[in-house]
């Protein structure tokens, strides 16, 4: 399990509204060094921005490294291509698709989490794509801004997330140096990436009891630890689990570790993705909600928009923020990344939040409606199970 420290300063962003002044407020402020992970890098206007703001460091000369996902993001327009190089951004794109695409099982594991450390001494992780709130890559402009979080984090836990970040860097420039033979070369790569040279990042003193953790997902050492961050506090629970995520299926373990806090009287309640953004993600999901309803565990549907978060609060004293979706992408195939926050201050912050879009902007799911749904739904349903299924066994993976 995570083990929590203290001495850090975690500060709560919502949306894109509070994300990117923050992003961009360090990165202008940067002297020494930015580094920059996304799934999505769209170069929209808040795309734009923050490559702008990468240039300028870079110009500065602090050294900047950025990384996007091969799937997630779209081609780098060429102007922008050659205002990086003229600048000195470093940047690479991971594990793009090739000529046989997804028929390559090795791409289907892909770069989701979103993570940037400036100078050592502030990071940022969450769910937040470099990704305009008011647009969405497959359904054009939105009406509603997606919901979503991420977090600021000073003090020590930012050495570690370096830490990540620098090594996944450094096997990213091995694996091209090996592509080219260059294996002297990559040998002496993956050596440089061994440790961090970072000043020490001072705990902050007044963290009034804050502790915190930063958990990776990776298909190394790192296979299930977020997963086991989940059951291990759902576990434990005595009062009340909150969670809000976005791309919904638990496997066997969290499920059961769901339908028994509810059963043993813990307030279990899910606020999850309630629109139709593509056939998988609307119909494969739904065939395990009747299982939790019947034990007793409340879902609602957000209807404002696309919810996009991966949050979780645990008797408002426990909180996640990150990446990770609790679907078979997440927890079997992509690097993710989250922070683990014991806090009562944060959670309840996190907690008032949810609750008021719990509230507000989503719809309970009926067990009886839900099993009264039409046929053609059903069949649906599990024509889109039967797909993940297929999916896994492919993979090779229990879940």
């Amino acid at each position: 399990m995570p083990q929590l420290t203290s001495g850090h300063e975690i500060t709560l962003l919502r949306n894109g509204e509070q994300f990117f002044p923050a992003l961009i407020s360090a990165i202008d402020a940067s002297v020494d060094e930015v580094r920059l992970e996304t799934y999505i890098f769209h170069f929209d206007r808040s795309g734009e921005s923050v490559a702008h703001a990468l240039v300028c460091a870079a110009q500065r000369g602090a050294r900047v490294y950025l990384v996007m996902d091969g799937i997630g993001s779209p081609p780098v327009p060429p102007q922008w291509v050659q205002t990086f190089a003229q600048a000195g951004v470093s940047w690479q794109c991971f594990s793009p698709l090739g000529r046989l695409g997804l028929l390559v099982p090795v791409r289907w594991r892909r770069l989701h989490r979103k993570l940037c450390v400036v100078d050592g001494r502030v990071a940022f992780c969450g769910g937040i794509n470099i990704l305009d709130d008011r647009w969405d890559m497959h359904q054009g402009a939105l009406e509603s801004p997606r919901l979503d979080f991420a977090v600021q984090v000073k003090g020590p836990l930012v050495r570690e997330i370096h830490q990540a970040m620098l090594q996944f860097w450094t096997r990213l420039q091995a694996t091209k140096a090996i592509e080219h033979l260059a294996f002297e070369q990559a040998r002496q790569t993956l050596k440089q990436g061994k440790v961090a040279v970072l000043p020490d990042a001072a705990a902050h003193k007044h963290d009034m009891g804050l502790r915190a953790a930063f958990l990776v997902r990776d298909n190394v050492r790192n296979r299930t630890r977020i997963e086991r961050a989940y059951c291990k506090a759902i576990a434990d629970a005595r009062e009340e689990v909150l969670i809000a995520n976005a791309y919904f299926l638990p496997g066997r373990k969290l499920r059961h570790a769901l339908m028994h806090a509810a059963q043993r009287g813990v307030s279990v309640r899910l606020l999850l993705q309630g629109r139709y953004e593509s056939f998988l993600q609307f119909h494969a999901y739904r065939p395990v909600y009747g299982k939790l309803l019947a034990a007793g565990v409340e879902i609602f549907e957000y209807k404002l928009g696309f919810l996009h978060a991966k949050v979780a609060v645990i008797d408002r004293e426990w909180a996640t923020v990150g990446s990770s979706n609790l679907d078979p992408l997440s927890l079997l195939l992509a690097r993710e990344a989250n922070v683990v926050v014991e806090s009562r201050p944060f959670a309840s912050q996190l907690r008032t939040e949810l609750l008021h879009e719990l509230q507000t902007h989503a719809s309970p799911l009926v067990a009886q409606t839900h099993a009264q749904r039409p046929w053609t739904q059903r069949c649906l349903d599990h024509l889109a199970f039967a797909a993940v299924r297929c999916f896994l066994f492919l993979t090779e993976n229990r879940y």
